[in-house]
């Protein structure tokens, strides 16, 4: 009697188990399959890739955004009306979704990897499809808000460059493991071809982009420029509430060079601090004059004004999610803090000898100051004792009639004019937000012997660029965090950059070629042999490094199978042959009417 055994061993494949039935729900053997991916998996793989890519993007901007999270709060509350943290559930959705994306792309090269067939179950494909329409409204809706946030990116690349470069050729090397392996199992010439060309394009094309990064601390360090004087914006803001006196204050404790604030006129005609246009946001007008909290701030009489809060807003809002690193004492006083006029900023500036620069809003046209807001505040100022020198003046308006009557006023400009409009109107420096100008222009500025601050800078790789770039001061919400940079974050020569270039070049270079190699040894060797036929059994032989002893005899009993047959009458006709084999006395035979059939039976 013959008892019949089939070849096939199944063993457990708990990881391969789990790779296929997160990514496809293929939990069973029998689900899964090495055939070639059809052309509607291929499609959703390609929308995969693009979605992977565009929330890297995204992520990658709101990461570097953060030195901005403040003005796009704002931003979102001079359209809504209500003051809340608007990045909070932007970042959360995004940190979810790349992650979720993320694990699908490693779950995909996994696949490849294992040469199983790609086929994403179609909860994952709803997935994948939310995530990339959640990730374009987003883009579209920065898009129409906060169109020029987008030119924090290639100011960005400007500190993050040579890096991301280094990193992402470590991420192609490695994919060079899978991209070698697939050459390895392909049987089609032109589909190794394609692979290899389009992966080297690849590999090529980010070995020669660092010709093309451009970055200010990639100089000689002789050539740097003194550390740029930092000025407080509104104050401290992140420590107290903004343009109170006790958040200037705080920035004098912080080595600032300068205070820099907002400025409205009341209906009295008293110049004092103020961002908003209305009170409710900063103050509690909504319980003092809940009738009047939707008025305009200018609208309020100096009286008015005094009898408001603007430090409890701070503590329940927490807009720096700061709140909580604050002492008792300091509590108290924020508590206590009110509207601030312009007469005690230039005191207090006067009295630390500090430069103050104000932004002046003019009044609405029914107001009673509408027409001599300038005046107003030019007498304000003259009349404080603050030393004019100390004094930044921004208002285009009458610029001719302010500097007949204080010509020691710096006279100040927030537009970028060319250096013959600067020289005419007598202006001797610039405020513009920090992407309005390039690394180029900063220098061109410098020469012209203009001083140039730019504003909001808070993240210290930011300052490190612009200190780089020559500015000669900023102007900074988070002075407490600047005070602590005392040397660019990273500053490289130009000859130590090309080194580390070339050597991450070479470096990654003999790992690819390596890996090819040695992905591709068995068959190189059989190429370069003499043998006359292609041999699929002898090279998977000779490849088995971790496979079971009776995986290796099935291909032993394949390979003594094929070469006899070989041997006999040179094609495949129908035989039958009988091979004994040690030491469990095993009788193999196979009978090959049209094809090859094997089996194995016992005595």
């Amino acid at each position: 009697m013959v008892k019949h055994q089939p070849l096939q061993v199944y063993e457990r494949q708990l990881c391969l188990s789990c790779i296929t039935g997160i990514y496809g729900c293929r939990w069973k053997r029998y689900q899964r399959s090495q055939d070639d991916t059809t052309k509607w998996e291929l499609l959703w793989s390609f929308v995969l890739l693009f979605t992977f890519c565009l929330l890297l993007i995204w992520f990658y901007f709101w990461f570097e955004a953060h030195n901005d999270y403040s003005e796009f709060n704002w931003f979102l509350y001079n359209r809504s009306g209500e003051w809340s943290d608007g990045t909070v559930p932007i970042l959360a959705t995004t940190a979810a979704c790349f992650t979720y994306i993320a694990f699908l792309m490693v779950l995909a090269l996994c696949h490849i990897a294992l040469g199983q067939q790609l086929n994403l179950h179609w909860l994952h494909k709803i997935g994948v499809f939310a995530a990339l329409l959640t990730t374009i409204a987003g883009v579209i809706s920065v898009n129409q808000t906060w169109r020029q946030e987008w030119d924090v990116i290639p100011i960005s690349l400007q500190a993050t460059g040579p890096f991301l470069h280094i990193g992402t050729l470590a991420g192609v090397t490695v994919l060079s493991w899978i991209v070698a392996g697939q050459v390895a199992r392909a049987e089609k010439t032109m589909f190794q071809v394609v692979v290899v060309l389009l992966y080297f394009s690849v590999l090529l094309g980010l070995y020669v982009v660092p010709m093309y990064i451009t970055s200010p601390c990639i100089m000689d360090p002789n050539f740097l420029k003194p550390r740029p004087d930092v000025f407080g914006h509104h104050g401290a803001p992140m420590l107290a509430p903004e343009n109170t006196l006790w958040s200037f204050q705080r920035a004098l404790q912080m080595n600032v060079t300068g205070l820099e604030a907002d400025l409205a006129i009341s209906a009295d005609g008293m110049p004092f601090l103020m961002r908003d246009v209305t009170l409710r946001r900063t103050t509690n007008v909504a319980k003092v004059f809940p009738d009047r909290q939707m008025d305009d701030a200018s609208y309020f009489n100096w009286t008015d004004l005094q009898q408001l809060n603007s430090g409890l807003w701070f503590l329940k809002d927490d807009p720096f999610w700061t709140v909580h690193t604050l002492s008792q004492r300091e509590k108290d006083l924020i508590a206590n803090q009110s509207v601030c006029s312009l007469e005690q900023l230039l005191k207090l500036a006067s009295f630390h000898n500090t430069s103050v620069v104000f932004r002046l809003r003019r009044p609405p046209p029914e107001h009673p100051c509408y027409h001599t807001w300038i005046n107003d505040t030019l007498q304000t100022v003259q009349q404080s004792g603050v030393p004019q020198s100390l004094v930044m003046w921004t208002p285009d308006q009458h610029r001719a009639q302010v500097r007949e009557l204080a010509p020691a006023l710096i006279q100040t400009s927030m537009e970028k004019l060319s250096p013959q409009s600067l020289q005419i109107h007598g202006i001797s420096r610039l405020l513009l937000r920090y992407n309005q100008v390039s690394t180029e222009e900063i220098r061109n500025i410098s020469e012209t012997q203009t001083d140039l601050t730019l504003y909001t800078v808070n993240e210290p790789w930011l300052y490190s660029v612009l200190w780089c770039s020559g500015v000669s001061s900023v102007s900074s919400e988070a002075p407490h965090v600047l005070r602590k940079v005392l040397y660019p974050v990273w500053l490289m020569r130009p000859n130590e950059f090309r080194l580390m270039w070339v050597s991450a070049d070479l470096i990654s270079f003999a790992v690819v070629v390596g890996i090819f190699i040695f992905q591709n040894y068995h068959t190189i060797r059989y190429r370069t042999s003499g043998l006359r036929s292609y041999n699929p059994e002898q090279i998977m032989l000779n490849a088995a490094v971790r496979r079971s002893s009776r995986d290796i005899n099935v291909m032993k009993e394949k390979l003594i199978l094929s070469e006899v047959l070989k041997s006999s009458l040179g094609g495949p006709l129908s035989c039958t042959l009988c091979l004994y084999r040690k030491p469990d006395n095993e009788l193999l035979f196979t009978h090959a009417p049209i094809g090859l059939i094997l089996c194995r039976s016992r005595k």
